[in-house]
């Protein structure tokens, strides 16, 4: 007697489960991206002077002080 596996339309179809290695490696990169997020946020800008789009400054700008030089002079 052969046993062959059920393909009929009664059968369970099998379905695919990723590895939980899979499922911690993704819950861990979810966890790390949020903290650096926070840390990010709660730092602030990294350079003097750095805003978001839109944010305006009253302010001078520094740069107007400084010279412009476009030769590669020695």
């Amino acid at each position: 007697m052969e046993q062959k596996a059920d393909s009929g339309p009664g059968a369970k179809a099998a379905r695919w489960f990723p590895p939980p290695a899979l499922w911690a490696f993704l819950l861990l990169l979810g966890v790390v991206f949020a903290g650096a997020y926070a840390v990010g946020r709660a730092v602030g800008p990294v350079a003097p002077g750095m805003h978001g789009p839109g944010v305006t400054s009253d302010a001078p700008s520094r740069d107007a002080d400084l010279p412009m030089e476009h030769g590669g002079g020695h």
